[in-house]
């Protein structure tokens, strides 16, 4: 089906209603039904989580020269034809190249309404294999975003960092949370809300835990037994992106050992660190992982932000889990210290409570973790 007639019968978006907030997994599934959210090939039913929607990759990569947003006006095609090096066809599996940029048509595309928008994040098992994954639109002015109203195709900007990945049609590395106006999110609402289900297992003072978000910081004492993090080995295998379990760990990270006097992070290494708190997400609301402050150090955390309803809360088997991050310095080497505050979670109020949390029981990879790797290493 063209791009250009995908929406043929979709009438221009109109005012909605004025419930403010994430949408829940039911509200993704009434946009599908509504032919709003249309594919290529159909919506799978287990693409739809708690509050986000998982996207797709489609038959061909585009190796380009450099990264690029369009700007108004000006289609990702457009840029694409001046900016294409070679095509990469994925519909039985290619390998992206760690160290290169391609752009990815997505299968799913778009036709949001009046007030909605719509946020994209690389999914966690993409961010903890330093995958740099964004999504573009035609007209962008910037990366992860899709205006309100917005009526077209989808496109993921992939660069792997540390390992070259063997991906294919169908592949799943970013995700899509959808929007109803603009939710608030107050430090007021969050002390009230940690105080009726408390959001972290430490810092019992909402004072000292709550300022322009959820404050989380950094372990690296651990709990004596296993490691606090690990460090990306170089020249590694090929690691594809659809297989479980598949892979030994020690082929492709070294153990980091406590570290109480403070880690050095080489801006040429990426490693897989956790938080020393347990971060629960209730039903109510969903999390986004932002940086505390760019000026506090010259590292990057976390490029897999979203937190959906449920995780590490005990009513869905989590008890508190904790956030794992990924952190790279940024060109000088950087002292981390134990305790060291390293980003905020900012927590958005849903319109309506999921059908489905965040949890085993819909195959989610992480609930209840510690310090974890990728879904694609052996535990």
């Amino acid at each position: 089906m063209a791009e250009s007639t995908l929406f043929a019968d979709i009438p221009a978006a109109e005012p909605g209603p004025r419930a403010t907030g994430v949408l829940p997994d039911h509200e993704i599934h009434a946009l599908i039904r509504a032919g709003r959210i249309k594919a290529l090939h159909d919506v799978a039913a287990d693409q739809v989580q708690p509050a986000s929607l998982d996207l797709r990759l489609g038959d061909v990569a585009y190796r380009v020269r450099a990264s690029f947003l369009p700007g108004p006006g000006v289609t990702v095609r457009r840029m694409l034809d001046k900016l294409s090096m070679h095509e990469v066809r994925l519909d039985e599996g290619a390998v992206l190249e760690r160290g290169c940029v391609y752009v990815v048509p997505l299968q799913e595309h778009v036709a949001l309404g009046y007030r909605q928008s719509a946020l994209a994040n690389p999914k966690s098992s993409t961010g903890r294999l330093d995958v740099f994954t964004r999504v573009l639109t035609d007209g962008a002015t910037a990366f992860d975003r899709v205006a309100p109203a917005y009526k077209g195709p989808l496109y993921a900007e992939i660069s792997p960092r540390t390992f070259s990945i063997l991906a294919r049609t169908g592949s799943r590395l970013c995700q899509l949370r959808l929007r109803q106006g603009s939710p608030p999110a107050s430090d007021t609402a969050l002390r009230e809300l940690h105080a009726e289900v408390p959001l972290l297992d430490a810092e019992p003072d909402a004072g000292d835990v709550i300022e322009n978000g959820l404050i989380v910081r950094i372990d690296l004492e651990g709990d004596g037994v296993g490691p606090i993090g690990y460090r990306a080995k170089k020249h590694t295998g090929i690691v594809d992106v659809d297989r479980r379990g598949a892979y030994a760990p020690a082929d492709f990270w070294e153990p980091l050992e406590a570290a109480p006097d403070g880690l050095i992070l080489n801006p040429d290494d990426f490693y897989i660190l956790a938080t020393r708190e347990a971060v629960t997400v209730p039903p109510t609301h969903a999390a986004e992982m932002i940086a505390y402050d760019t000026q506090v150090g010259e590292f990057r955390v976390h490029y897999a932000g979203f937190f959906d309803p449920g995780f590490g809360y005990e009513g869905a088997g989590g008890k508190g889990s904790r956030a794992v991050l990924e952190v790279r310095s940024h060109d000088v080497p950087f002292l981390l210290e134990h305790g060291q505050v390293v980003g905020r979670l900012i927590y958005e109020r849903l319109t309506g409570t999921p059908e489905r949390l965040y949890g085993e029981g819909i195959g989610s990879s992480y609930q209840q973790q510690g310090l974890k790797l990728g879904k694609h290493f052996r535990d």
